[in-house]
């Protein structure tokens, strides 16, 4: 092998990898989850672990369930909204007035 290294992809002092070095695994199970948008996640859990009611779909990231009839629905995500929109909520036309008035007088008053 012109050039080439004939131990290519190991490393030194790396010993055969398998059931004996690491011993042996966790029975294990695999469980079906069903998201919104009919995604099937199935992972892999010990047998004596407690299986979670919701597991996030590692398609689209919305929750899912293993109730592959009726999956959680996906969550609400709400509109940016600007500190105007905020003030808006909170305010009504009159006090909106007030204030608007409060800062204008201010602002002519300090320029005087």
């Amino acid at each position: 092998m012109p050039g080439g290294n004939a131990i290519r992809g190991s490393r030194v002092g790396a010993g055969p990898m398998g059931e004996a070095e690491r011993g042996e695994s966790a029975p294990r199970q695999r469980v079906a989850f069903w998201c919104a948008n009919g995604h099937e996640s199935r992972p892999s859990f010990a047998e004596d672990a407690e299986i979670p009611e919701l597991w996030d779909c590692p398609r689209c990231g919305f929750p899912a369930n293993r109730d592959r009839n009726n999956p959680p629905a996906p969550p609400k995500t709400e509109p940016y909204k600007t500190h105007l929109a905020y003030v808006r909520e909170r305010r009504d036309d009159k006090d909106s007035e007030a204030i608007l008035s409060e800062a204008l007088d201010a602002l002519k008053n300090r320029e005087a």
